[in-house]
C-alpha cells in the first residue's frame, strides 16, 4: 500500500504527509514549557561561563520500536524528534549578531527530508511558523547554522569557559574536532560530560514528573495483575511475558521499560534471564520482573509467584526473609541521611546494609550458612525517564527522589529465587510513599491475586 502512496501525484503529498505524520508521531504526555525553561536555566547556572552543546537522538533507518529521544535532551527540552542540537550558554559576550546577556539558548533542526517523512511522520524545522513558540525554546534555527554559530562564538571570545557535552555521542566528538580546527588549534576544547551536571539535576522530580511516574507505574499494576491471573502450569513464559506488553499498551505506555523478565524454576535464580524460553512446571516459582514506559518515564516492579497457585514451605519462607528486608529496608529510611548501596563499606546509613542484616539473620541455606550470600546484587536504584536513572549513590537520598527497594535471594541448587521491586518516592516532608501499594505483595496477596476473576 505505502509503495501505491508513494506514486502518488504531488499535489496529494501534503495532505499525505499529514496524514501520516498525524498516524505515526508518538503522543507523549509533555510537561508545560515552562518547566523545561527552567530546567535549561538550572543548567546554565552551573556551566561556569562555558557552553553546553547536547544532541538529540538520530532516528533509526529501521523503526522497529517507536523513536526514544536521548534522555537529557529530552529533560532539557521536551523535544521528541531527531537530529536535532541544542546549545546553552552562559555569561553571552556581545556580539554582531547578538547582545551581550546572562545566558542563551538555541535549537538547531535539521533540514526536512520529505521523501523520509512519508515513512516517519512530518517533521518540524526551522522556518516553521510559530516554531519558537511550540517548542519553547528563545531561539531555533537550521542545523546548518551550528558551525556558524560556534565559530562566532568561538572566535569572538578567543576563550570559551568549559564544553559541557555528552561524551560517548560521535556528533559531539565530531563538533569539538571541528571547533578546534576552525580556531588553527591542534586541541580539542576542554570538554567536560554534561552529565555530571544533569544527573544533579534529575534526580530530584518534581510534581509533573511524579505524576508520569505514578501513571507508568499504575498501567505496569494493571499488567501485573494480568500476568499472576495468566500463571499457571503448562504456560509459556513467553506468552505471560506477551500478557504483559498487551496490557502495559492498552494502558497507554509506549514501551516496556525494559525487555520483561520471566524466569522459572532454575531461571528464577538467574538475574537477568530474558529468553522466556521455558514452559512452567509445577512446585516451581517464577520471579516476574516487568514494567513500562509512560511518556518517556519508566516504571520497575518485580513479583515472585507459585507456579501452581500456592508457595510451599520452603518458597513461603525464603519469601517472607526477602518481604522482611525490604520493609527492614523500609522503615530503616531517613531523608537526607539514607543511602541506597554501600553494603560493602558496611556503612549504618546505607538501606543495602540494613537489608542485608536482615537476610543474614533470617533464614539459613540448606547446609545451614546464612543466606547473605544467596544475595547478588544492590538494593536499589533511581528511576525517572530511565529506568535506571542516574544517581550518585554515594550521596544520601533527597527528598523528590524516586527509587526501587528490591531485595532478593537466589539459591540455584534448591530452583528458588525470590525477587520483591517496588517504587518509592520521597515527597516534601521526607515521608516514603510506597507508588505500587496497590500491587499484591505478601504471599498471601500474591496467591489471591493469581485466584482472583478479571
Amino acid at each position: 500500500m505505502l509503495y501505491t502512496l508513494l506514486k502518488m501525484k504531488r499535489p496529494l503529498l501534503p495532505l499525505l504527509l499529514f496524514l501520516l505524520g498525524v498516524s505515526i508521531a508518538s503522543a507523549l504526555d509533555k510537561q508545560p514549557i515552562a518547566d523545561y525553561h527552567a530546567r535549561r536555566a538550572a543548567l546554565a547556572s552551573h556551566l561556569d561561563g562555558g557552553v553546553a552543546i547536547l544532541f538529540a537522538a538520530q532516528e533509526p533507518a529501521l523503526d522497529f520500536m517507536p523513536y526514544r529521544q536521548d534522555e537529557d535532551f529530552y529533560y532539557l527540552t521536551g523535544w521528541n524528534e531527531p537530529g536535532a542540537a541544542l546549545l546553552i550558554e552562559s555569561e553571552v559576550i556581545a556580539t554582531s549578531d547578538h547582545p551581550a546577556s546572562k545566558y542563551r539558548e538555541i535549537l538547531f533542526l535539521p533540514t526536512r527530508n520529505l521523501r523520509l517523512e512519508l515513512y516517519t511522520g512530518v517533521k518540524l524545522d526551522a522556518n516553521a511558523p510559530g516554531v519558537t513558540t511550540s517548542t519553547g525554546i528563545d531561539e531555533v534555527l537550521p542545523m546548518t547554522d551550528l558551525p556558524l554559530v560556534l565559530n562566532t562564538l568561538a572566535r569572538s571570545t578567543r576563550h570559551v569557559g568549559p564544553v559541557w557535552s555528552q561524551h560517548d555521542e560521535a556528533a559531539t566528538k565530531a563538533m569539538l574536532t571541528w571547533t578546534a580546527a576552525t580556531l588553527g588549534s591542534d586541541n580539542v576544547a576542554d570538554s567536560h560530560d554534561v552529565r555530571d551536571l544533569t544527573t544533579a539535576l534529575r534526580i530530584i522530580k518534581d510534581a509533573r514528573e511524579i505524576a508520569l511516574l505514578t501513571k507508568a507505574t499504575d498501567a505496569s499494576i494493571v499488567a501485573q495483575r494480568a500476568m499472576m491471573r495468566a500463571v499457571r502450569p503448562g504456560a509459556s513464559e513467553r506468552t505471560v511475558a506477551g500478557i504483559i506488553i498487551e496490557n502495559l499498551m492498552a494502558q497507554g505506555c509506549e514501551r516496556p521499560s525494559y525487555a520483561p523478565i520471566v524466569g522459572s524454576g532454575f531461571q528464577s535464580t538467574v538475574l537477568h534471564y530474558s529468553d522466556n524460553s521455558q514452559t512452567m512446571q509445577a512446585g516451581d516459582v517464577v520471579v516476574v520482573d516487568a514494567a513500562g514506559e509512560y511518556s518517556m518515564y519508566a516504571s520497575d516492579i518485580t513479583r515472585t509467584l507459585p507456579v501452581s497457585g500456592h508457595f510451599n514451605a520452603r518458597q513461603r519462607e525464603i519469601y517472607d526473609v526477602v518481604l522482611g528486608a525490604q520493609r527492614a529496608a523500609m522503615a530503616a529510611f531517613v531523608a537526607g541521611n539514607s543511602k541506597i548501596n554501600d553494603r560493602e563499606h558496611r556503612d549504618p546509613d546505607s538501606l543495602d546494609t540494613v537489608a542485608w542484616n536482615y537476610i543474614n539473620t533470617h533464614g539459613k541455606g540448606l547446609h545451614g550458612e546464612s543466606l547473605g550470600k544467596y544475595w547478588i546484587h544492590g538494593l536499589g536504584h533511581s528511576v525517572g525517564i530511565n529506568v535506571h536513572d542516574p544517581m550518585v549513590y554515594a550521596k544520601p537520598i533527597p527528598p523528590g527522589a524516586v527509587f526501587t527497594i528490591e531485595p532478593g535471594i537466589y539459591i540455584p541448587e534448591e530452583k528458588i529465587g525470590v525477587r520483591i521491586e517496588d517504587i518509592y518516592r520521597v515527597d516534601e516532608n521526607g515521608g516514603l510513599i510506597d507508588l505500587t501499594a496497590k500491587l499484591a505483595h505478601t504471599a498471601e496477596e500474591v496467591e489471591a491475586a493469581m485466584q482472583a476473576k478479571d
